[in-house]
């Protein structure tokens, strides 16, 4: 059965490079602790204020 996980993370000036690292973490870990063997498709999309500047990202990880 195909299931999907959706993680998120607020993106700050200056801390992207860490926010991101602690993102793929996140998933890491998730994969880790579940034991899981097959991802099918990861898939990242940014999030943006009223005025179109990039202040998060959502990522989505499908897996059997």
């Amino acid at each position: 059965m195909v299931k999907v996980k959706t993680f998120a993370t607020e993106l700050k000036i200056f801390y992207t490079m860490k926010e991101l690292y602690d993102l793929d973490q996140q998933v890491n870990d998730f994969i880790k602790e579940n034991n899981i063997n097959k991802i099918i498709s990861v898939s990242d999309t940014c999030t943006t204020d009223d005025k179109g500047a990039t202040i998060g990202i959502i990522r989505v990880v499908a897996y059997e």
